[in-house]
């Protein structure tokens, strides 16, 4: 049982009921008891949150834990301890594992686990086709009746537009959640970053912007002839943008999601250089991700539709590597960004020089992404009373260095290492009970 707990003199951002305000919350047994101005209890733990922000704990609709079968890069365990550390209390795990998470007994595997060493909430999404072949629909429904927060082939894209369609119609009728990974595997054959200058300078085969654009494009006339629930995940290009902004004005019940990496690095971050293992090198695998780093106006396009709500969210991706998938040669480096632990101070970035609102920064961690799942999930990111006590503390003035060395992930693939942020996560509470906790967060009675 989660014992009860005291926050003090906190300021209380709740986007989802338009609160903020300075009070306490006062939680019991897991739950919100009680939000207000000098909440009395006697004889339980207080936690003196003066110049802290309390929020909802944040909400990750994409990012790879990558267990079953590449535990070396992550397990459940140490991706969900970064993800608390990133002060996440939910996260949904794409299903690019080893058996994928194609079949019911593979989602029982995930849940099992999660419920047994994962520190907050994890909700798997399956697979839309078997062994993510992109040929045979899974069983789609079983996956479902067994927590399956929705389906993707991420990494994998449908490419079959029959196939797509099909598994659209099916997840309509299931009222869950196709989550798109958008990219005509075509067009971006043998491509290793953005196709732009950076490309041309180190010789290598770039990325359009059409491989997502024209993705993006088939699978939102897919949803006006199907009427699914579409989540367009990782948005990269301006011209992405437009096009899903042109899908909501004509009400085609469509959401996506961009990157803190995508909102705040060009294709330049590749040009970082870096010393590996006493070796100097003209580029920086770390920044290597699909889909890639963009143009500065691709990074604007992001901010706006942010702004405007065209993006609902903002997803970590985070995807793990062992050292040796990123210690060579450009073109062989893994694709991915370890990204859970960074990701609150480098979106801060955007606060701190005024490109966006702190309520939507929030916004679009918590009660965004939260509808984007759904309630029946156990998915609320409030702090209603009587809802699940899952709290992030946030310091916004703690300066404070990027040191890959000290993840609690085992991926330690990231282009900010080194970087001072301005911005932190104090604590993370999950069910009432602390998740992570800063070593310099009191707690006295």
């Amino acid at each position: 049982m989660s014992p009860d707990l005291l926050i003090k003199n906190a300021h209380i951002i709740d986007p989802g009921q338009d609160i903020d305000t300075t009070g306490d919350i006062l939680v019991s047994q897991g739950k919100i008891k009680s939000i207000g101005k000098d909440v009395k209890e006697t004889g339980i733990p207080i936690i003196d949150a003066s110049g802290l922000i309390a929020c909802p704990g944040f909400v990750d609709v994409h990012c790879h834990l990558r267990e079953p079968g590449f535990e070396a890069k992550e397990t459940i365990e140490s991706g969900t301890a970064a993800a608390a550390h990133g002060g996440f209390t939910t996260v949904c795990c794409m299903p690019n594992t080893n058996p994928p998470l194609d079949n019911l007994a593979s989602i029982d595997y995930v849940n099992n686990t999660a419920a047994r060493k994962g520190v907050i909430r994890v909700l798997p999404v399956g697979c839309i086709t078997k062994g993510r072949a992109g040929k045979e629909m899974t069983e789609m429904m079983e996956m479902a009746n067994a927590g399956c927060v929705g389906f993707s082939d991420d990494g994998s894209p449908v490419t079959n537009s029959r196939v797509m369609s099909l598994a659209m119609e099916y997840a309509a009728s299931l009222n869950t959640l196709i989550i798109d990974h958008c990219e005509d595997t075509e067009l971006s054959r043998d491509g290793q970053i953005n196709d732009g200058w950076v490309a041309a300078r180190l010789g290598l085969k770039g990325i359009p912007a059409a491989a997502e654009e024209s993705m993006v494009a088939r699978d939102i006339a897919l949803a006006r002839m199907t009427g699914t629930r579409l989540h367009i995940t990782h948005v990269s290009t301006a011209g992405s943008v437009e096009l899903i902004r042109n899908a909501k004005k004509e009400g085609i019940h469509i959401t996506a999601d961009a990157t803190p990496h995508h909102l705040t690095l060009t294709e330049e971050a590749v040009l970082k250089n870096i010393a590996k293992n006493g070796i100097s090198l003209a580029y920086d695998t770390n920044a290597k991700v699909n889909p890639p780093l963009r143009s500065q106006s691709d990074i604007e396009a992001l901010i706006r539709a942010l702004n405007d709500g065209t993006i609902d969210a903002i997803a970590t991706d985070h995807a793990p590597h062992s050292t040796e998938d990123k210690l060579c040669e450009l073109d062989t480096a893994a694709f991915g960004i370890s990204g859970f632990e960074t990701a609150f101070g480098v979106l801060m970035t955007l606060v701190n020089t005024g490109k966006i609102q702190l309520t939507t920064l929030l916004a679009c961690l918590t009660h965004k992404p939260a509808g984007i799942i759904g309630e029946k999930y156990g998915v609320t990111a409030t702090l209603r009373e009587s809802s699940s006590a899952d709290i992030v503390l946030l310091d916004l003035n703690k300066i404070w260095k990027v040191n890959a060395r000290s993840f609690y992930s085992k991926g330690k693939n990231t282009p900010f290492n080194g970087i001072d942020l301005k911005g932190s996560v104090a604590a993370t509470i999950f069910q009432g009970n602390f998740a992570y906790r800063d070593s310099m967060l009191e707690v006295t009675g």
